[in-house]
């Protein structure tokens, strides 16, 4: 009974910034490391950046520099700051948290679509 739901995506021309947002809410005793993924047509899922409990962060090498991720533990939120967006980070984006319940274990939202182009 965990529900992860992102918001945030949509149509921006190259160049431009969007600002995604994902909130857990359910059974939640607690979540351990948050991320996000995304998913371009004909690739498979790639990480794009992670955050742990404490705040410490990492990037993938294609979004270093121009994304930055963050979260609010006390909203069971994580957010993705992305800037100067190139067409290549078309994808739908997807949200994933570690939520301790009775067990650990990794879920993940439905997707929010951010398409780049112009």
């Amino acid at each position: 009974q965990v529900q992860l739901v992102e918001s945030g995506g949509g149509l921006v021309q190259p160049g431009g910034s969007l600002r995604l947002s994902c909130a857990a809410s359910g059974s939640i005793f607690s979540i351990n490391a948050m991320g996000w993924y995304r998913q371009a047509p004909g690739e498979q899922r790639e990480l794009v950046a992670t955050i742990t409990s404490g705040g410490s962060t990492n990037y993938a090498d294609s979004v270093k520099g121009r994304f930055t991720i963050s979260r609010d533990n006390a909203k069971n939120a994580v957010y993705l700051q992305m800037n100067s967006l190139k067409p290549e980070d078309t994808a739908v984006y997807y949200c994933n948290a570690a939520v301790v319940t009775g067990w650990i274990r990794p879920y993940w939202g439905q997707g929010t679509q951010v398409t780049v182009s112009s």
